[in-house]
């Protein structure tokens, strides 16, 4: 590897791991965070298979066993687009580079306050603007006694492209919801494939979000009208319905992303997608609270705020969950270990 150390410090939002790199990745040229991202994929390169590079190195080395795994996370801290924000972030996974992350979102909020980089009260709330691939998102930190309570995201405007798209499976055909909230999300009832959110199930529902991403590829709904880069299915989400919780929507869900990748969270990019969807079915009002929980049991509080999207025809959402640090971590490659950057199983 090309770099002696990489140093990070780790959180888990509603069980999703979320690994901020803060010291020792190379630094990414460009001027925007959008910009960088491409740079970051690399000419010939694609959002799940980057080209290799000393950056991409350093994404694999901590995906990968025996330093991470495969269902990790994480993002490189990068300048923000200008002084508005307060940083930017280049989300990963295993397979490469997302445009949108609400989780990783609400644990970079706790994140800016823990360290010190955003001055927040002892009582009230800090705003911490940050820039990533889709645009500028904002986590609200609520702090009490000193302490950080919760985090709320609220996300770039999201807006549904088709609510019925007919999608042929090996289950047999089925009408998925597609919306873009920073990322592009299908989701369609488990029970519509015969299937329910429980892990005993989770093979199955794997198999299902992968199929079903697979098929919508060419589909003109997943195709993001302005910028081609937040294009094609990022997440599908299978979900079901609950009990209403205290006269709301009660929802839960398994969103299967990037090449099979399981979110333990209830995906906060996903849930805002899921509340655009909601809302273009007259289910949501502004206001009124989407309960949305992981397969883990995890919980996401997801609301819509009144007024709607003022540059077009989407709604702004807010998406409320808990982030807690885990651990801090030096991670150093032997040049003589065999397993170089590592493996995945």
């Amino acid at each position: 590897m090309r770099v002696d150390h990489v140093d990070t410090v780790d959180y888990h939002t509603a069980g999703e791991p979320f690994r901020i790199v803060v010291g020792g990745a190379p630094v990414v040229p460009g001027d925007t965070v959008a910009e960088r991202r491409a740079i970051a994929i690399g000419a010939g390169g694609t959002a799940t298979s980057p080209r290799p590079g000393p950056l991409d190195e350093v994404r694999r080395l901590l995906t990968r066993e025996p330093r991470g795994h495969a269902g990790m996370y994480g993002g490189f801290l990068v300048p923000p687009d200008d002084d508005e924000a307060d940083l930017g972030v280049l989300f990963w996974h295993k397979d490469g580079y997302s445009t949108a992350c609400g989780h990783g979102t609400i644990a970079l909020g706790a994140w800016a306050v823990d360290s010190g980089l955003v001055p927040a009260p002892e009582f009230g709330v800090a705003r911490v603007r940050i820039d990533v691939p889709s645009g500028r998102v904002t986590a609200l930190v609520h702090r009490s006694g000193g302490r950080t309570t919760g985090v709320t995201f609220r996300n770039v405007p999201a807006w549904v492209g088709d609510l019925k798209v007919p999608v042929s499976t090996s289950r047999g055909t089925v009408e998925v919801a597609v919306a873009h909230a920073g990322a592009c999300y299908a989701s369609v009832p488990a029970a519509a494939l015969g299937l329910s959110v429980s892990l005993d199930r989770l093979p199955e529902l794997t198999a299902a979000g992968r199929e079903i991403q697979a098929a919508l590829a060419d589909e003109p709904a997943v195709q993001h009208p302005v910028d081609r880069r937040l294009s094609g299915v990022y997440g599908v989400i299978l979900y079901d319905e609950l009990p209403s919780a205290d006269g709301g929507l009660n929802q839960r869900n398994v969103t299967v992303f990037a090449d099979g990748q399981i979110d333990r969270s209830p995906c906060g990019s996903g849930t805002s997608a899921r509340l655009a969807v909601l809302a273009a079915e007259g289910r949501l009002l502004p206001g009124q609270e989407l309960r949305h929980e992981s397969i883990v049991g995890t919980v996401f509080g997801g609301r819509i705020l009144a007024g709607g999207d003022p540059w077009g025809d989407g709604v702004v959402t807010e998406v409320t969950g808990h982030a807690y640090r885990t651990g801090e971590h030096r991670f150093l490659l032997d040049p003589r270990d065999e397993l170089g950057v590592g493996f995945l199983l």
